[in-house]
Order: C-alpha cells, then structure tokens, then sequence
C-alpha cells in the first residue's frame, strides 16, 4: 500500500469491471487499479482483476441476489473510512457501474461526506449477451430502442410489464431468473407466444452459457437446461437475428441440428462453384 500520501482527502473510483473478461477493460480501468490503495471487490467481478492493483489492500465485499451478502451500508462506510485517510479507493462493479449497480446510494453517501468520486464506465452484461448471440438490441427493422430492466424493485415488487411491453423495445432484463416464470406469464399477456426470447448466463465471461426459445417456452426451457443467475433475459423480435437460429430465425433450428449441417452443406456448394 502507498505510505507517502498525506493526510488530505484521498478519493474514490467507482469502476465498471465489465462482464468478466479482463480484455474488455477499458484503459482508464487498468490505470485506475494500477493506482488503488484499497479496492472493494464485488463478487460479479473477476477475482483475477486483482492483478492489476498489485500494491492494493483487497477486501471482498460480495453482493449477490438470493446469498448472503456485504450490507450496503456498510460498504459507503469502508469507502469513506479509507478516502479520508487520504488513500485511493477503487469500488470494482461487475457489469456497468451505473446500471443496477447502487452507484446512485454510493455517489450520494461519498458526495455528502465530501469526498471526490470518479466513474469508470464499461460493458454491461445486457451488452455482452448481446454480443455473444450476434445481435443487435436496437436492430431497427425489429425496434426503436432497448429497455434495460430489473425484475426487482425497492419494495421488492414487481415492473409493470404491461407497459413495458407496450414500449415494443427489447427488453433487457436483469435479475429475473428467480422471477423468471411470472415475468414470463405476464409478458405473455401482452406479447405473442412466438416472440423470441433468450437467456444468457454468465455473459461475455469464459464459461458463457446461451440459450434460444420463445417467449411462451421460456421458463419452462431455462429450467430444463438447468439455467440460473447470474443472467440476463432478452426478450424481442430483435432476438430472433442471432446467429444460433439461422439466416431465417427459424425454429426448426433450434430444435434439429440437421438442418444446420444441410444449410452448412450448400453454403459449401455455393463458394464452391463461384470459384
């Protein structure tokens, strides 16, 4: 840890981790770490971004829908012990910072207590899913925007999904997995059996898991493939564009791997009599 910092207020970064892959930090990330004295790590984050703060006292402070997890409250006070020590304290986040990531709470309790705050964007995981499906959320022949949603509110009630249905946006959905089957019922009130939909687990980390289907299969598919948190769900004709479901979105790939092998086969004959 850096002794020769002075009394004076030190400060406090507030930074993306992104999905889990250290390759799509950012450079502002890097050189942020490289700088900590203290970092708060959140358990979403990959435990190996550690690495990069190597003169930083590191104190795992998890927090996880369903598990026990570091109060909150708790937290704002370990940042603010440490800043006024005048050391840098870097707050590591899974996903983006500012999106679900109670950087609002943070940002309010470090601002009232005088200390400076940073903020270090990166990937949210709605993003990463997006991109290991081979999609785009905001594919304009499908949708005029993205909605980005937790399943749980303050009062631990549930969104108006009536509403957001009614946005005819991709729905974007974070923390539903233990909601997954009464979001699912719901939307359905709104939206056609056949409105594709996925999940996608642990998105853009290593051991990322995809799953395609349609909104009326949802929760019954995520169950039978042994799908769970931490993932998000995407639901929106925009889906029906991934890669894994063919040129055509069509079921039939999902449901019979012969038909990619044929698709396969005349993609083949057709490079091979253009040359």
């Amino acid at each position: 840890m850096n002794t020769t910092i002075g009394k004076s207020t030190g400060k406090v970064t507030l930074l993306s981790a992104g999905p889990g892959d250290l390759d799509l930090l950012t450079l502002k990330a890097a050189k942020a770490l490289a700088s900590a004295d203290v970092v708060l790590l959140d358990d979403l984050a990959n435990p190996e971004i550690v690495t990069l703060a190597p003169q930083a006292r590191v104190i795992r402070v998890g927090k996880r829908g369903g598990c026990r997890s570091t109060p909150q409250a708790f937290i704002e006070r370990l940042m603010q012990r440490y800043a006024l020590k005048g050391l840098h304290v870097v707050r590591v986040k899974g996903g983006e910072a500012l999106l679900f990531g109670r950087a609002g709470e943070e940002l309010a309790a470090l601002r009232g207590a005088g200390i400076p705050v940073e903020i270090v964007n990166g990937i949210s995981s709605g993003f990463a899913a997006a991109a290991g499906l081979g999609i785009s959320l905001t594919h304009r022949r499908h949708c005029h925007g993205v909605s980005f949603i937790t399943a749980h509110t303050e009062d631990h009630g549930e969104p108006d999904w009536a509403a957001l249905a009614a946005t005819r946006t991709t729905l974007a959905i974070y923390m539903g997995m233990r909601r997954i089957e009464s979001l699912a019922t719901a939307l359905l009130a709104s939206l056609p059996p056949d409105t594709p939909a996925a999940v996608v687990q642990w998105a853009g980390g290593a051991n990322e898991r995809r799953l395609l289907t349609r909104l009326d299969r949802l929760a019954a598919d995520a169950a039978l493939e042994g799908f769970g948190s931490p993932a998000v769900i995407l639901v929106g004709s925009a889906i029906g564009e991934s890669v894994e479901r063919g040129s055509e979105g069509s079921e039939e790939w999902r449901e019979n791997p012969a038909a990619m092998q044929t698709e396969a086969r005349v993609a083949d004959d057709r490079v091979a009599q253009a040359a």
